[in-house]
């Protein structure tokens, strides 16, 4: 789409807009194309400004978070990206933490142990922001966000404002109704509750030792690539059809963790893309079970 950069900024003041920007230097795949327009904002008043703008100007509107979980084709993407990463306030209040969309569920998760606070320590070591976290019900070593959250505000993309209880947010499996309407974080509320400190510290320790160990955190890569189908462990049918190490271009089946794919020399977004529908006719010919991608994979080819 082609834009008039002087006009945008002008009526975009005060907000850090960008054009033409790789998403790859966003992405934690460091991979995908162009946005035409990326905007930034530093506060919800500024959010509401980049919606209520595409609104105006009837230019799409595409929201991204801590893109830990996240394919960019190579393409990019067309209109305006906003990227919530400066959202990142988080407070305290009594047994509640209030965090915006962008901060990171570690930095809430310290927040948290410094006031001998519980509940997030089985989230602390996902590579994600609060935005994200609640959009899919993020969840690791048996706990969820479900589990912890009160209450999300949350904007539509017709610019309203609207606050749901943690019970009204339909959480399920890597799901909640923010997908099914799709409406954008702006800040959740955690309610936790009252624990010994060092048993926090040592819990979150550990499940950052099991992630270190079981997971390859020194290549780029997207998380787990693919949700748990029913009665099945991801990681074994890949592993057990023989598919660990296989590799398109710079993308590959993790050799640490089949269930992960890694960026280990200079991937493209289509590299990442034949790898997952390799995986997914390989497992569905040998098992007969569909994989379902957890990743979210945007933009155009």
């Amino acid at each position: 789409m082609d834009f008039e950069k002087l006009t945008v900024k002008k009526e975009l003041q005060g907000i850090e807009v960008q054009f033409d920007e790789p998403l790859a230097n966003y992405t934690n795949t460091c991979t995908g194309g162009p946005a035409d327009i990326l905007a930034l904002p530093a506060s919800i008043q500024e959010v509401k400004r980049v919606i209520d703008w595409t609104n105006q100007k009837n230019v799409p509107l595409t929201v991204i978070g801590n893109a830990s979980n996240l394919i960019v084709k190579n393409g990019g993407i067309r209109g305006m990206v906003m990227i919530l990463t400066k959202l990142d306030r988080i407070k305290l209040l009594a047994n509640q933490i209030i965090a915006q969309s962008g901060a990171l569920l570690i930095d809430v998760a310290q927040k948290a142990s410094e006031a001998s606070l519980s509940g997030m320590e089985p989230l602390s070591g996902i590579p994600g922001s609060v935005g994200g976290a609640v959009f899919m019900n993020a969840g690791a070593y048996g706990g969820e966000i479900a589990q912890v959250v009160k209450s999300v505000e949350v904007i539509t993309r017709q610019g309203e404002l609207k606050t749901y209880r943690g019970n009204e947010l339909r959480f399920g499996y890597r799901h909640s109704r923010l997908q099914d309407e799709d409406e954008i974080v702006l800040q959740a509320t955690f309610s936790l509750k009252a624990g010994n400190q060092e048993e926090i510290i040592n819990a979150m320790r550990e499940y950052s030792f099991l992630r270190a160990s079981k997971q390859p955190l020194e290549y780029p890569s997207c998380g787990s690539v693919f949700k748990r189908p029913v009665g099945h462990y991801t990681g074994k049918l890949i592993h057990d059809a023989g598919l660990q190490g296989f590799q398109i271009g710079g993308a590959q089946v993790s050799k640490k963790h089949a269930g992960f794919i890694v960026n280990v020399d200079h991937a493209t977004a289509t590299d990442y893309m034949d790898v997952i529908h390799h995986i997914q006719r390989t497992i569905k010919e040998k098992f007969d079970v569909e994989l379902e991608t957890e990743v979210r994979i945007i933009g155009e080819d």
